[in-house]
């Protein structure tokens, strides 16, 4: 069995761009629509960009999500397969370089 879930709710399956907004849409389990709504409003409050981890990141604040930094450099470097393994069960947002998932 695959430890990976394919989920895209972008309206227009869009693989790109929106990965916060994906993740976001996951996470509190919302529509894409809901969440973008959520994150520009924010972006707003903020005067701040929608994308940016600051933004994004305090929409799932607001919603009780605490953010836990891992480290993420070598030799104590920790992937999302490692993640995902200690943590096999809960709603889980990881953010890497230039990328969101939930």
């Amino acid at each position: 069995m695959s430890r990976w879930i394919e989920y895209n709710p972008n309206p227009q399956l869009r693989r790109t761009i929106d990965c916060a907004v994906r993740a976001v849409a996951g996470a509190l389990g919302v529509g894409w629509n809901t969440a973008y709504i959520l994150i520009t409003a924010m972006g707003f409050d903020l005067k701040n960009m929608p994308s940016a981890n600051s933004t994004w990141g305090s929409v799932l604040h607001a919603f009780g999500f605490r953010r836990k930094a891992i480290p993420d450099t070598c030799p104590d470097c920790y992937t999302a397969e490692d993640f995902c393994r200690n943590h096999p069960a809960g709603t889980h947002v990881l953010g890497f370089d230039d990328h969101t998932a939930v």
